[in-house]
């Protein structure tokens, strides 16, 4: 059964390629936030719409491929990794760039996740924390104190699902949960 559900899927994508429709895998969507969570300053991550792979660039390395510098002097895996940073700039509708972290906005999440408590004084707590410098550190700080971490992260989890939703649905790609 397995060998007839395979092959007739093979053939399924042959006909289809031979009338000039490209199928789309899905992606599962637990590797679309694990992607989404990569990013940083020095990192952008990126969805390849045709093999489902996601791939992971420093910004170095970016800059090199869009400058068109030369980088044979560089060690192996840097080489490598401007290979894959020149495949993405000469064929970024291959690629689907992931949210950054600004676009994500994680002190938003920690805002709205306070306004959801329901206990007053906790929720008072919460808000005083994520005001001015070092609000991350004194956030983690008060919900391990007031016994609500797994609230937090399970609120977190939710709003990432949400993104990742939103990241296939704006890139016509299909996902599995």
């Amino acid at each position: 059964m397995e060998v007839e559900t395979r092959t007739l899927h093979l053939r399924f994508n042959l006909l289809n390629l031979l009338e000039g429709k490209k199928e789309y895998m899905k992606v599962k969507l637990e590797n679309i936030i694990e992607g989404i969570e990569m990013q940083s300053d020095e990192n952008q991550s990126y969805l390849n719409i045709d093999t489902g792979e996601i791939v992971c660039v420093s910004q170095m390395a970016l800059t090199i491929a869009e400058d068109g510098e030369d980088y044979e002097h560089l060690s192996e895996w840097e080489r490598d990794e401007v290979k894959l940073a020149l495949d993405i700039v000469d064929n970024f509708g291959k690629f689907a760039a992931f949210p950054s972290q600004y676009d994500i906005n994680e002190y938003d999440m920690m805002e709205s996740f306070c306004y959801r408590v329901t206990d007053i004084n906790m929720q008072n707590a919460l808000l005083k924390s994520i005001r001015g410098k070092g609000a991350f550190r004194r956030f983690k700080d008060h919900i391990n104190r007031l016994g609500i971490t797994e609230k937090w992260y399970d609120y977190r989890d939710m709003k990432y699902k949400e993104i990742a939703k939103g990241f296939c649905e704006t890139n016509g790609i299909d996902y599995s949960k």
